[in-house]
């Protein structure tokens, strides 16, 4: 009987580490492969450098952001289980500030950028410039920031002016 109990508390300790939860969430693919890739392995620049040719608009965007986005930001982009994308321009300082793209964020190639790395949480790499500068033309029409008719592409982009431009201090260097 005491042989049985021994037993049986072994094989319980023994199952509960079996169970155990990993370090880590194994989401998306590993960055290690990924970065080695040569066209994601660059730095997009406030001033565009290294923006790829491609070319999308809200209409287009809207499509997608239902299709890959709406699910974690909400349909209307203003947050679900992920945070909210539009919305709160003004709020930094506000009782309650919100950083949102429009709120927060100094430069349109941060958001292109971003989407490139990131996104889809479950396929970050997986969509192709041209979705990612509709996504972004979506996100940025939401807000007013740029008309529902503009094109976004390489050129545009970066001259695309975020209503937080002149929140941060630069250590961008200033071409004079």
């Amino acid at each position: 009987m005491f042989m049985a109990f021994k037993i049986s508390l072994v094989l319980l300790l023994l199952s509960q580490s079996c169970f155990a939860e990993s370090p880590h969430q194994l989401l998306g693919k590993p960055a290690d492969k990924l970065s080695q890739q040569g066209q994601w392995n660059l730095t997009i620049t406030p001033d565009g450098k290294n923006l790829p040719k491609g070319k999308g608009n809200s209409a287009q965007g809207a499509k997608l952001f239902h299709q890959h986005c709406a699910a974690c930001h909400g349909p209307a982009g203003i947050g679900a289980s992920a945070e909210p994308l539009v919305g709160e321009v003004g709020s930094l300082t506000s009782e309650y500030p919100e950083k949102t793209v429009a709120s927060y964020w100094p430069y349109a190639t941060t958001l292109f950028d971003y989407i490139r790395r990131s996104m889809p949480i479950n396929d970050p790499f997986s969509l192709t410039a041209d979705e990612i500068y509709a996504l972004s033309a979506y996100i940025l029409s939401q807000d007013g920031i740029i008309a529902n008719d503009v094109e976004l592409n390489e050129e545009t982009l970066p001259k695309v002016i975020m209503p937080n431009h002149d929140g941060f201090i630069s250590f961008y260097p200033d071409k004079h």
